[in-house]
């Protein structure tokens, strides 16, 4: 099977790439084409996954094909953007027909979830890799930043925290235990969903924001370092799920929610004069924290001692996941 008949048998035959709102010309030309409303931004964010090292060697593709457009599409999120489209580079080793199926329904499924629409990309032969790159709008003015955060906001995430990285030995297989206690874990790792309508929900009201990845810790700097402050997390208000906590003891399942990474929960800086409207919208909003004088990120027990770990999330070229 040729390049051009793979993607047209599995990928711009998908309904993920068919024409819609936003999409002036889709896949077939040398470009896509989107269309942007009157006072609106173009929001572009590009992701890479690498076999061993984002996702195993083998694994089933439904699940990486959603995994794949799902933590591409939280950089929208985390900017308050509105999604438009995705463009995904592919390279495989070879080409497998089973394979290449399962992959497109499960890219298909994640696209149709997040509302983004396939107009392009490319092919190639080589170790397994995917490249997606998403493509969102947002008003002039009201896009999210990691810069903005002032003294005396409030630290929020998203919901609860580290269920990604504990699935992570399961997913290795390198802890076992029966299926239905991994169940929502291994969800949460193979099809993160894009916090989106929250992103949005919060312009005009977030100082500042991002999508959990690499790890709360590690994120949070990343604020503290754009917006030119500190951070100050309180670590008995970090939200862990019942799932986490049934399977892994006290000092693993913090771990997992501080440093762990893989959640693409939002972590954004809030006035407390806006806390009440999300939350009496229905929004899970956890406060886990504030801005603070000064740099950095500082994370403290019930007493107010500082217990700062000394890792706090992955970095490449420093470690292997």
């Amino acid at each position: 099977m040729g390049e051009f008949e793979l993607i047209r048998n599995y990928f711009a035959a998908a309904p993920c790439a068919q024409p819609g709102e936003g999409v002036a010309l889709g896949i077939g030309d040398d470009c896509a084409l989107l269309s942007l409303k009157a006072g609106e931004q173009l929001a572009v964010s590009t992701d890479t996954l690498v076999a061993g090292v984002h996702f195993p060697e083998v694994c089933d593709p439904f699940l990486l094909g959603q995994r794949a457009l799902g933590v591409s599409a939280s950089d929208l999120a985390a900017m308050g953007a509105s999604p438009l489209a995705f463009t995904l580079a592919l390279t495989l080793p070879a080409v497998s027909a089973t394979w290449l199926e399962a992959f497109a329904r499960g890219l298909n499924a994640m696209a149709q979830q997040c509302s983004l629409r396939l107009v392009g990309g490319d092919t190639t032969r080589g170790p397994l890799s995917l490249t997606v790159t998403v493509f969102g709008a947002v008003p002039v003015g009201q896009a999210l930043t990691r810069a903005g955060a002032r003294p005396g906001d409030l630290l929020c995430v998203g919901g609860t925290l580290g269920d990604g990285a504990g699935a992570l030995p399961f997913v290795l297989n390198q802890r076992s235990a029966e299926a239905s206690t991994t169940q929502a874990l291994l969800a949460r790792y193979w099809s993160p969903l894009p916090q989106l309508a929250l992103g949005q929900a919060l312009q005009g009201k977030a100082t500042s924001a991002l999508d959990i990845s690499d790890g709360l810790l590690a994120d949070c700097g990343h604020i503290a370092l754009a917006s030119g402050v500190g951070l100050r997390v309180e670590r008995d208000k970090v939200p862990m799920s019942d799932a986490l906590l049934a399977l892994f003891n006290p000092d693993e399942a913090l771990n997992a929610a501080l440093s762990g990474g893989d959640d693409y929960r939002l972590a954004f800086t809030l006035p407390a004069s806006c806390l009440a409207e999300l939350i009496d919208a229905g929004w899970s909003i956890h406060v886990i924290g504030q801005v603070v004088e000064g740099q950095g990120v500082v994370l403290v027990d019930g007493l107010g001692h500082d217990v700062t770990p000394s890792t706090r999330g992955y970095q490449h070229f420093r470690e292997t996941r």
